[in-house]
């Protein structure tokens, strides 16, 4: 019949269901090995071929994994809440359970059709009651520890998708999910301390086997900044004082201008009633714009004098305070200490303004006196520093700050650029947060036992765009009772982000059934942390941070027994098509279900491993598919036609055995690098020259080459299995092993040389002694010419490499 993948792979696919050959057994008595993929959101438009790629390099090493005797764990999810399904819901104009539950069923036949090795008695959804009332669970746990808070400040805002944003959901200034210019708002938002693991989050990077560049990531997302907070008078009104967090406390005598923030609560305060119009006036401007926009270096600064002065604490100068949008106020403390000789932005803005720009720090043999021309940013010693002049910029620091402490007015301190995470949105496809509003009582948290708060069930559900959530209008959700003292009371109506189900889905997979609790300690213990999770680098300081935020806090409450979630991480490389990113909105996007359908999963899944190392992007290409086709046909050939004489055959060939261990050899390292493409090279190296040995393949060599295929193309290799007389599933298999000693080569090219300088090569025996080498003539021969007239002082041999014939 030939290779038919239409027939063969559905066969197998419903065998290893029946046998239940993808269950992770708690109990085995095989060590434990946890693969992970970053699960995905279940949108309208299916996985295409890019999606693909992720999920099939994590099988590939799922598959190799228990190939080598452990007990793999390698489950399934759906991250189904957030913004991404109630988009999808609202341009169908139908309920966001509905378009999930069909988006679930779409990606789950396209998976199972993948052929992956995923434990789906352990699938679970975020947006299922029985998961989300352990994330309000979690979320009690974090407000009991005093991580949860409630408070009123400008937060990102996203006009088009009318809800609150982190800091990590806004790229470039603009949101993370839709791509609209953020702006900001003032909102009584829940958030969620985070910067209070701020320094464990940056410290434990170092013990991770990630991606140098993801922690890179996150460690200058984490901003970790060592300085000193200076406190500045206001002139003629003591009771108040600016406070600003500086790392250059070493420049404190260049300050000449002092910069609030426009949002700044002291802004009101200290403005002069003849400037207040003109500071309103800019500040509602600056608050209509992106941060990015406020932050960007080459536009122009702006600002606006608000006719108060802050006296400098070194020297009890007077500096002007002016609001301007490139200081932000969630940035440090929304203030500054302007110096201008030593920072561009500050010279750029004292330039436009007329201020003075003054040089406090000079390389040596520098006229301290010479004018600046522009911001000096390098080293060199204090000047123009009073009597700290002469020192280098770290002993200026420390002294600056330690003649301040003692008059109370600096300190030095670290400080982070990481900000509190806003944990709340005005929308209705998400986790209900479960506290309660008293008029008596205050704040109450909704007690475990009424656990989950069901988000209700509603025909509308946009979001209003006026900072509450659409659960507001709804009466019967809203009006409850309190816990505490048993009066009328309002529940809260804002709901979870996105991310809140995925900081800790991982954990729910070792006991995704358990009704009573979050899960079984002594499972997740078993097998927690995830040993391998394959993912997108653009989720480096969005889930990643989260889900590492979320298991430091459930280790503090000795939910769990350690403190990290991933030990190993891998980012695969996006697919592209026309030298663009696979997007529905673009138009680029390619379904892998017809080319399944025309070539079978196999093929699909071997191009995804053979089109570039998997950890860069590649473009892909169409044609190429039908290599892949051809050669999984022609490993359908070798296997059928040489399994009748490789029963029988119980000695192999050298040339054979060579080529095995080989195969093996390359194979086991490159998966375990996770050089995909090259281990698929392997494969194409290795049929070639079996079908080159006529009807000399042995059936160990053939055993060994399906064993080592099958994590690859997992049908191909079962069918094959059964072809060389197996009554059990090849991934029951055990892993072979390679003898070194088979990997020597017995010729190898050398070079000849005479007086240093090459004139020939040869092949001779790996082994050869120089006798057969030179005596025999066949080095002479190679070089007659250059040893003619000459006379030969002594051949300098190093076996397998060289032979240089010394002549005078």
């Amino acid at each position: 019949m030939g290779y038919e993948p239409n027939i063969i792979e559905p066969k197998w696919r419903e065998a290893w269901r029946e046998a239940r050959l993808n269950e992770a057994r708690d109990d085995s008595s095989r060590p434990k090995y946890y693969c992970l993929d970053m699960f995905p959101y279940p949108s309208g438009s299916g996985l295409h071929v890019g999606h693909w790629r992720g999920y099939v390099l994590s099988d590939v090493f799922s598959r190799y994994k228990r190939l080598r005797g452990y007990e793999v764990l390698h489950p399934m999810g759906w991250d189904a809440f957030g913004l991404p399904a109630e988009n999808d819901a609202i341009k169908k104009g139908i309920h966001p359970s509905l378009g999930t539950a069909r988006n679930i069923a779409n990606f789950k036949s396209q998976l199972e059709q993948m052929g992956a090795m995923f434990d789906w008695t352990r699938e679970i959804n975020t947006s299922s009651p029985e998961y989300y009332k352990f994330t309000q669970w979690i979320f009690l746990q974090l407000y009991d520890m005093g991580l949860a808070y409630r408070k009123e400040m400008p937060i990102n805002w996203c006009p088009s998708c009318k809800t609150g944003l982190a800091n990590e959901e806004v790229v470039d200034g603009a949101c993370e999910r839709c791509g609209s210019e953020v702006t900001k708002k003032n909102l009584n938002q829940w958030m969620l301390r985070i910067t209070a693991y701020a320094e464990r989050l940056l410290a434990d990077l170092d013990s991770l086997e990630w991606p140098e560049k993801v922690k890179k990531m996150q460690a200058n997302w984490i901003g970790k900044s060592e300085g000193a907070r200076i406190r500045f008078v206001i002139k003629d009104c003591a009771d108040q004082q600016i406070e600003v967090f500086t790392t250059r406390p070493d420049t404190l005598y260049g300050a000449t201008y002092m910069v609030l923030a426009p949002e700044h609560p002291l802004v009101e305060v200290i403005t002069k009633d003849e400037q207040r119009a003109a500071v309103q006036a800019y500040a509602r401007d600056a608050l209509a714009k992106s941060a990015l926009t406020r932050q960007m270096q080459d536009k122009s600064k702006t600002g606006q004098f608000t006719g108060a002065y802050a006296v400098n604490p070194i020297n009890g100068e007077a500096l002007p305070i002016y609001i301007a949008d490139y200081v932000l106020m969630d940035y440090g403390t929304g203030a500054i200490m302007a110096v201008p000789g030593h920072d561009e932005r500050d010279f750029a803005f004292a330039k436009a303004y007329q201020l003075p720009i003054r040089r406090v720090i000079a390389e040596p043999g520098v006229n301290a006196n010479a004018p600046l021309l522009e911001a000096y940013t390098g080293e060199g010693v204090l000047v123009h520093s009073g009597s700290f002049d002469g020192l280098v910029i770290a002993e200026g620091k420390r002294a600056i700050v330690a003649h301040l402490e003692k008059n109370g007015l600096a300190e030095a301190v670290v400080s982070y650029k990481l900000r509190d995470w806003v944990f709340a949105r005005q929308r209705y496809w998400g986790e209900p947060i479960p506290l309660i509003h008293c008029a008596n009582c205050g704040t109450v948290p909704v007690p475990e036992a009424d656990l989950p708060v069901l988000l209700p069930d509603v025909k509308r559900y946009e979001p209003t765009g006026t900072g509450e959530s659409p659960l507001a209008a709804i009466d019967s959700f809203v009006h409850t009772v309190c816990p505490k003292c048993h009066g009328p009371a309002r529940r809260e109506t804002d709901t979870m982000p996105q991310w809140a189900g995925s900081c800790w889905y991982f954990l729910r997979f070792a006991d995704p059934h358990n009704k009573e609790q979050l899960f079984s300690k002594e499972k997740v213990d078993h097998w927690l942390p995830v040993d391998m999770y394959i993912g997108g680098v653009e989720h480096a300081v969005l889930h990643l941070l989260y889900a590492r935020f979320f298991t430091k806090v459930l280790y503090d409450r000795k939910v769990i027994s350690f403190n990290e979630p991933f030990l190993r991480l891998f980012n695969q490389g996006m697919l592209t098509l026309n030298g663009a990113k696979m997007s529905k909105s673009k138009g680029n996007v390619v379904s892998p279900d017809e080319l399944v359908e025309r070539y079978g999963t196999d093929t699909v899944r071997l191009y995804e491993l053979f089109v570039g190392p998997p950890e860069v992007d590649a473009e892909w290409n169409p044609r190429a598919i039908d290599g892949m086709s051809r050669f999984l046909s022609r490993v359908y050939r070798l296997v059928e036609e040489r399994a009748a004489g490789a029963l029988g055959r119980q000695q192999a060939d050298r040339a054979v055995l060579k080529a095995r261990h080989r195969l093996i050899k390359h194979v086991t390292e490159r998966i375990e690098w996770f050089r995909f493409n090259t281990v698929v090279s392997a494969f194409m190296e290795f049929v070639g020259e079996m079908q080159d040995q006529s009807a000399a393949l042995d059936r160990e060599t053939l055993e060994a080459f399906v064993i080592c295929l099958s994590p690859l193309a997992p049908h191909l290799a079962e069918e094959c299995w059964r072809m060389l007389g197996h009554s059990s599933s090849v991934f029951l298999a055990v892993w072979p092993t390679f003898d070194p000693l088979y990997l020597q080569e017995d010729e190898v090219e050398i070079v000849i040389q005479v007086n240093g300088k090459i004139k020939d090569r040869m092949t001779v025996a790996m082994d050869a002694p120089l006798d057969n080498v030179f005596e025999q003539g066949k080095a002479r021969e190679a070089v007659a010419r250059a040893l003619d007239g000459k006379t030969i002082v002594k051949p300098i041999y190093v076996a397998g490499k060289l032979l240089n014939i010394v002549v005078r």
